[in-house]
């Protein structure tokens, strides 16, 4: 991607299950280069995944190839268990800081949980300097509870108060959230995360819209056009959506996962001729 576009991807990878029956669809090992075919074709800036155990998680590294690298531990106390990773293409973002919450009462208490969830859940956060525009990206990366509503009402909130903060500490960089939120755009979490104008939608932001809106979450099936979004990418701060996509790839009719990757391309730190906002 030519800067000052900064190409940003949304991908629940579906965690690696045993005792699938032969001929499943969700079979890591039958899907896993279905994954690896959509990654190196789109070659993102920032690839933000959920559902990675730690063999996934260094599969998505070598796919993406050498100029990439990646942070996120586990969700587990012990730093193991599914990860919520960021990869970001080295080459072209530098990475300065970047810390891993529990999304909690005690968010400073790796592997915590509180809110009805009894999954852990988790936020990562990573701030990057853009090497070719100087431009800050500050970027969050999360998978929302699937059962409990007020624990993805409380995250959002926490995702919003830490974007406000972030954007109070620095107000020219831009704010980029992805995720498998479990939820669609018309749900209350969606709406406390947008409510107060920090973030906005970048689905609904976007200049162009390249895809059709199909349902994030096929399970397998056959691409869902019109179905509900729970795969998101939110903006904020200094940041134009330029374009955006859901990409429901099929190989001979195969999914590469049970989600659908959502991807934005942005315009970080820039204005519209190219100089500095």
């Amino acid at each position: 991607m030519t800067a000052p576009e900064v190409h940003v991807m949304t991908y629940n990878i579906r965690r690696r299950v045993s005792g699938n029956r032969p001929g499943s669809p969700d079979r890591w090992a039958m899907r896993r280069h279905l994954v690896e075919r959509i990654l190196v074709a789109e070659q993102p800036t920032l690839v933000g995944v959920q559902e990675a155990l730690a063999d996934q998680a260094d599969f998505v590294a070598d796919a993406l190839g050498p100029r990439y690298r990646w942070v996120g531990r586990g969700r587990d106390p012990s730093g193991r268990g599914e990860k919520c990773p960021i990869y970001y293409d080295a080459e072209r973002l530098e990475l300065t800081d970047w810390r891993q919450r529990a999304l909690s009462s005690t968010p400073e208490q790796h592997g915590s949980r509180s809110w009805g969830n009894v999954t852990r859940r988790i936020l990562v956060t990573a701030e990057y300097t853009d090497v070719e525009t100087s431009a800050r990206l500050l970027v969050f990366n999360t998978h929302l509870d699937h059962l409990s509503r007020r624990s993805r009402l409380r995250s959002a909130r926490m995702i919003v108060d830490l974007a406000q903060a972030a954007l109070a500490a620095e107000p020219d960089a831009a704010i980029i959230v992805m995720g498998d939120l479990n939820t669609d755009e018309q749900s209350p979490a969606h709406r406390v995360l947008t409510e107060a104008g920090t973030l906005r939608d970048a689905w609904a932001a976007a200049a162009e819209q390249v895809t059709p809106l199909f349902g994030t979450f096929s399970n397998y099936r056959a691409r869902r056009p019109g179905g509900r979004r729970i795969d998101h990418i939110l903006v904020g701060g200094n940041v134009e959506v330029t374009r955006a996509a859901i990409n429901a790839t099929r190989f001979g009719g195969k999914a590469a996962s049970d989600h659908e990757p959502v991807q934005a391309v942005l315009r970080a730190g820039v204005g519209s001729d190219g100089g500095r906002v």
